[in-house]
């Protein structure tokens, strides 16, 4: 299969290297700049679930895609939460591969600033740390990217669709409470303990972060 995965992604003009275990793909991950990261969930050494938890943790954004023949939500919901953005289900089309790559990477273009700042919230996305006021607060890989999805677009309502699509990446079926549960992790961790209410419910649309305006 990575000969094949391998082969497709070229004939579409990219430049691809494979590695077959766990270990070797957190060191080629980590020691190359790459635009994407397609991970296979089955491999020796140590999962790819594994090996997404371990990129993450080393600082490396790029977009990572899972491959996987399971279908289980807990799957699922385990890869995204290790900080995969994609997830493709064995056996699948080499051209919707091609496809969400491209997508991946449309977002990943998204410039980055050094801080993302409102109120006494700071996110450094580089370094993956978040303060409230001077302490700073631990979160999950899924949990940062909410976090900042929200910090770039103080005071606006975001949907649960629009919401799956920009930290997810897969499509939304309208049943799935991912994103209630996740905006409640934040609230845990960043609302309550401060005695905050930041991160608002606005009734039959979404959520939005609050933002005060600088008159």
């Amino acid at each position: 299969m990575a000969a094949l995965v391998r082969r497709g992604l070229e004939e579409e003009g990219h430049a691809v290297d494979v590695v077959h275990d766990g270990p070797d793909g957190v060191w080629m991950a980590t020691e190359n700049p790459y635009g994407a990261l397609v991970l296979d969930v089955m491999i020796p050494g140590f999962d790819g679930f594994e090996v997404c938890r371990r990129v993450r943790e080393a600082g490396v954004w790029a977009p990572v895609l899972m491959l996987t023949a399971r279908d289980e939500v807990g799957d699922r919901v385990r890869g995204l939460d290790a900080g995969a953005d994609d997830y493709l289900v064995k056996p699948f089309s080499l051209l919707e591969l091609a496809a969400r790559l491209r997508a991946l990477a449309r977002r990943d273009d998204r410039a980055r600033p050094a801080l993302l700042v409102e109120g006494d919230l700071r996110l450094d996305p580089a370094a993956k740390r978040v303060w409230r006021g001077g302490v700073e607060v631990e979160l999950s890989p899924k949990e940062l990217s909410l976090l900042e999805l929200f910090l770039r677009h103080p005071g606006a309502v975001l949907t649960r669709s629009q919401i799956i699509d920009a930290v997810w990446d897969f499509a939304y079926d309208g049943t799935s409470n991912i994103v209630d549960q996740y905006v409640n992790y934040l609230r845990r961790k960043l609302d309550v303990p401060f005695a905050r209410h930041d991160i608002e419910t606005v009734r039959g649309f979404g959520y939005r972060l609050h933002h005060d305006e600088v008159s």
